[in-house]
C-alpha cells in the first residue's frame, strides 16, 4: 500500500455547458503569457519598446504551434498513420503531442519575419525572450500531467506518479513524474539565465543559447528515464540525439558570439520616428545658427561702409573749402 504518491486528474477535460475546458491547452497559453509577460519587462529594460515582444509574439506563436505539431507528427508518425489509425488525429494539438525542438526551430522563423519587420536584431530580441520561454515550458508540462502521459520508470518512491488510465496501452500503476522533473528543471533554467545575464552582461543571442544548451543536459536525462515508445538510435531515443547535436551548436555558437561580438547590444530597437523628428529639428537648428554668424558677420561690415563713406565726406569738404580759399 502507497502511503504517499502524486494523483493523476480523473480527466483533462472539464465542461463548461457546451464548452470543453482542456488542462493541456490552458497550460500552453498560460506559458505563452507568461513569456511574453517577463520578456516585455526585460526588453524595456534593455531599452526597448513596451508592446515590441508581444508584436513579435503574434508571428512566433502560431509558428511554434505548428513546428511543435510537425515535429511530434514526424517522429512518431504510426499514432497517426499506421494500420487502424486516424490521420485525423494529427491535427488535433488538445490532445496533446508538441515537440520543442520543432518549436523553436519554427518558432524562430516566425521571430525573425516579425523583428525583420520591426526593424530589430532577432538575437537580442531572442535573449529577451530566454528565461521566459524556459518558464512557459515549466507551466506547459504539466498539461502532460492532466493527459497521464510522458511518465518515468516504475518506482515506489513518495512523488511517485499514479497512473489510472489504461487507453493507449498504459498500465496503472506509479511511476516516476518525468513531467514534474523537467518542470522543475526548466525553472532552475529560466533563473539561471537571468542570473548570468545580469552578472556577464550577455548579449548578441548567447543568453538564449546557454537556455538551449542548459535545457539539452537535462532533457537529455529525463528522456533516458521516460518509457513511452519512442525511435531509438544505437539504444539511445532520438531525442537523447536531439539533445546532444542541440547542445553542441548552442555551445559552439556561444564561443564563437562571444569572441566575434563581445559585450551586448547598446541599441535593440532603433526609434526611426523619433530619429526622424531629432534630424529634422537638428537641420532645422543648423539653418538658423548658420544664419545668425551671417547676420552678425554683415552688420559689422555695414558700420565700417558707413564709418569710410563719412570720412571720405570730410576730406572732399575740405579740400572743396582749400580751393575756395586759395581762389579768394
Amino acid at each position: 500500500m502507497e502511503l504517499a504518491y502524486i494523483p493523476s486528474p480523473s480527466h483533462g477535460v472539464y465542461h463548461l455547458g457546451p464548452i470543453p475546458l482542456r488542462g493541456y491547452a490552458f497550460c500552453i497559453i498560460i506559458g505563452v503569457f507568461v513569456a511574453v509577460w517577463l520578456g516585455n519587462k526585460r526588453w524595456v529594460a534593455r531599452g526597448g519598446k513596451v508592446g515590441t515582444v508581444a508584436d513579435i509574439a503574434v508571428w512566433a506563436v502560431p509558428f511554434g504551434l505548428v513546428g511543435g505539431r510537425l515535429y511530434h507528427v514526424i517522429t512518431d508518425y504510426e499514432l497517426y498513420f499506421s494500420e487502424g489509425r486516424d490521420w485525423v488525429d494529427a491535427f488535433k494539438v488538445w490532445q496533446g503531442g508538441l515537440g520543442i525542438w520543432g518549436a523553436i526551430a519554427l518558432g524562430a522563423v516566425g521571430a525573425w519575419i516579425g523583428c525583420r519587420r520591426r526593424g530589430i536584431p532577432l538575437p537580442a530580441w531572442a535573449d529577451a525572450l530566454a528565461p521566459g520561454i524556459a518558464f512557459a515550458q515549466a507551466i506547459g508540462r504539466w498539461g502532460n500531467w492532466f493527459n497521464q502521459e510522458l511518465y518515468g520508470r516504475e518506482t515506489h518512491l513518495p512523488w511517485a506518479l499514479h497512473i489510472t488510465s489504461s487507453t493507449d496501452g498504459r498500465v496503472p500503476g506509479y511511476y516516476h513524474p518525468t513531467f514534474l522533473y523537467e518542470s522543475l528543471w526548466c525553472v532552475g533554467v529560466g533563473f539561471l539565465v537571468i542570473w548570468a545575464d545580469r552578472r556577464f552582461k550577455l548579449g548578441h543571442g548567447r543568453a538564449f543559447a546557454l537556455y538551449v544548451a542548459a535545457y539539452c543536459v537535462g532533457r537529455g536525462w529525463i528522456e533516458y528515464m521516460r518509457v513511452d515508445d519512442a525511435h531509438h538510435i544505437l539504444g539511445l531515443r532520438l531525442n537523447d540525439w536531439t539533445a546532444m547535436i542541440v547542445f553542441l551548436l548552442a555551445v559552439t555558437y556561444f564561443v564563437i558570439s562571444a569572441k566575434k561580438r563581445p559585450g551586448r547590444e547598446e541599441v535593440v530597437e532603433p526609434d526611426t520616428e523619433t530619429n526622424a523628428d531629432a534630424d529634422v529639428d537638428a537641420s532645422g537648428g543648423e539653418t538658423d545658427g548658420d544664419a545668425s554668424p551671417a547676420a552678425s558677420e554683415e552688420e559689422p561690415k555695414e558700420d565700417a561702409d558707413a564709418e569710410e563713406a563719412d570720412v571720405a565726406n570730410e576730406v572732399d569738404v575740405k579740400k572743396d573749402e582749400a580751393e575756395s580759399a586759395k581762389k579768394g
